[in-house]
C-alpha cells in the first residue's frame, strides 16, 4: 500500500533548499543569474530578501536561517508583563518560501570571502555572488564577571525573545508580594535603546495589579537615555513610587552578579533582588565576526549607501549588527536597511548609479494597556554616517485619548513590519 501525505513547512523549506543547491551545482542555472545569500531571518534580513525578490525576478535569493519560527522582541514587553501571549510574537517562513526564496534552515558556521563560499555544520557549502549579513546581536557573556549564558538561566536577559521572555515572566509570576525586581542595562551600544525602560513600565504594572508591595529598580549604566523624560513622567502618574532609576553617576552600574544569590554589584553598593533581569552588554552576531565584517567594537563598519562591509568584498551588513551613526538599533531601522541594501545590490548588479537613502524609523514604547508614545526620525547619510534629518517625539504632556491613540499605531505598525517580513 503507497501512502501519500502533505508536505509540511519543514519539507518545504528543505525541498527549497534543495533547488538552490541543484541551480548552483548546475552551470547552466548558475550562471543564468546572481546568487544573493542572506545569512539572518529577522526583521532585517527577511524584509531584505523579500525585497530583493520584488525589485529582481531573476535572482537566485536564498535565506539562511537555523530557526523555523521567527519570535519578535517588539512587544515583547507586554508577554513580560502578561499582557500578550508569545505566539502572537512567532511567525514562520511560509510567505519568504512562497516568494521563491529558498529558505536553508541551518546555522552558518563559516564564510569564505576569497572563495565567496558560506560553510555549514554538516560540510556542505554555498557560494554567492553578494552576501547580506544580518544576525542580529551577540550577547556579550564574558563581558560581566559571574554571568555567563548558565546564569541567564537564573538571571534572565530576555534580550532575545522566546524562552527567556518566559522565563522572565514565570520568575515575576513566582515571586512574592513585596520582592524586588532589578533590571541591569548595559552601556551603549545595544538593541533598541529605550526597551529597558519599557520593560521596567510593564512589569510595574503588573506588579501594581498583582503584588502591590513589589518594586523595580533599574541599575543603569548609562546617565541619559531615549525619551527619559516621558518615561519619568509615565512613571510619576502611573506608577508612584514602584520605579527607581540609579544612573551611572550615581553607582548604577553593574560590575558583577551571583546568580546562586541573585546578588548584583554596583560600583557603590550591593542589591538582592527577588527577580533579576540582567541585561548584558551586545555586539554583531558571531558570524560577523567570523566572516571578517566586524570591528575591533565588536559592530560592523558600512558604507552608509549601499550597506557593504568596509572590511569585507561583496558582503553588505544591515540590521542591529551593523555601525549606522545616528540610527538606533531597533526592528525599524533593520528593516528600513534591509529595503535599502537590495534595491543598492539590484542597482549594482544591474550596473546602475546608487541611490541615496532615505530610511525612516520609528519606535513605539507601550507603558501601560493603551498607552503609548513614540519616537520618529528620517536618517540620510551624511559624512559617511548615517545622521538624523528629521525626528518627531510624542508630547511630555499629553492626553489619554493621544496616549491611546499611540498604543493603536503600535499595534498597526507591528502588523505593518511583520506583514512586510514575513506575511
Amino acid at each position: 500500500m503507497t501512502v501519500t501525505r502533505r508536505p509540511t513547512r519543514r519539507d518545504v523549506v528543505r525541498g527549497a533548499a534543495v533547488v538552490a543547491a541543484a541551480a548552483l551545482a548546475c552551470p547552466s542555472l548558475a550562471q543564468s543569474s546572481p546568487r544573493v545569500a542572506v545569512i539572518g531571518g529577522g526583521f532585517g534580513g527577511a524584509a531584505c530578501a523579500r525585497a530583493l525578490r520584488r525589485l529582481d525576478r531573476k535572482l537566485q535569493i536564498t535565506l539562511i536561517e537555523p530557526n523555523t519560527t521567527f519570535t519578535a522582541c517588539p512587544l515583547s514587553n507586554e508577554v513580560i508583563a502578561g499582557l500578550r501571549e508569545l505566539s502572537a510574537q512567532q511567525f514562520t517562513y511560509d510567505a519568504v518560501v512562497a516568494d521563491g526564496i529558498a529558505v536553508v534552515a541551518q546555522a552558518a558556521k563559516k564564510v569564505d570571502a576569497q572563495a565567496r563560499t558560506i560553510g555549514f555544520g554538516d560540510a556542505s557549502t554555498l557560494s554567492y555572488d553578494r552576501l547580506i549579513l544580518a544576525p542580529g546581536i551577540e550577547l556579550r557573556f564574558d563581558a560581566l564577571p559571574g554571568y555567563d549564558e548558565a546564569a541567564s538561566a537564573q538571571m534572565p536577559h530576555a534580550w532575545k525573545a522566546g524562552e527567556q521572555t518566559m522565563l522572565l515572566r514565570r520568575q515575576l509570576e513566582s515571586m512574592d508580594d513585596g520582592g524586588l525586581v532589578v533590571i541591569a542595562v548595559p552601556a551603549a551600544p545595544l538593541r533598541c535603546p529605550p526597551a529597558p525602560y519599557e520593560r521596567a513600565s510593564l512589569i510595574a504594572h503588573y506588579l501594581k495589579a498583582r503584588k502591590p508591595r513589589s518594586k523595580v529598580l533599574v541599575l543603569d549604566a548609562k546617565d541619559t537615555y531615549s525619551q527619559q523624560k516621558l518615561f519619568e513622567n509615565t512613571w510619576k502618574e502611573l506608577y508612584p513610587g514602584m520605579i527607581e532609576r540609579v544612573a551611572l553617576s550615581q553607582g548604577g552600574r553593574v560590575t558583577s552578579v551571583n546568580p546562586a544569590t541573585n546578588e548584583i554589584v554596583t560600583d557603590f553598593g550591593n542589591y538582592t533582588a527577588a527577580v533579576a533581569n540582567v541585561i548584558p552588554p551586545q555586539k554583531a552576531g558571531r558570524i560577523a565576526e567570523i566572516a571578517g565584517a566586524a570591528d575591533h567594537t565588536g559592530w560592523c563598519p558600512i558604507d552608509p549607501v549601499s550597506f557593504a562591509s568596509k572590511l569585507v568584498p561583496d558582503v553588505h551588513v544591515i540590521g542591529d549588527a551593523c555601525i549606522a551613526g545616528g540610527i538606533p538599533k531597533s526592528a525599524s531601522a533593520a528593516s528600513a536597511q534591509g529595503k535599502a541594501c537590495a534595491a543598492a545590490i539590484v542597482n549594482a548588479l544591474a550596473g546602475k548609479a546608487l541611490e541615496m537613502p532615505r530610511l525612516d524609523g520609528a519606535c513605539y514604547n507601550t507603558v501601560a494597556p493603551g498607552y503609548a508614545f513614540s519616537l520618529k526620525g528620517i536618517y540620510q547619510p551624511k559624512q559617511d554616517q548615517y545622521a538624523e534629518s528629521e525626528v518627531t517625539t510624542s508630547p511630555v504632556e499629553a492626553s489619554r485619548e493621544v496616549r491611546h491613540r499611540e498604543a493603536e499605531q503600535a499595534l498597526e505598525w507591528f502588523k505593518t513590519i511583520t506583514g512586510d517580513a514575513f506575511g
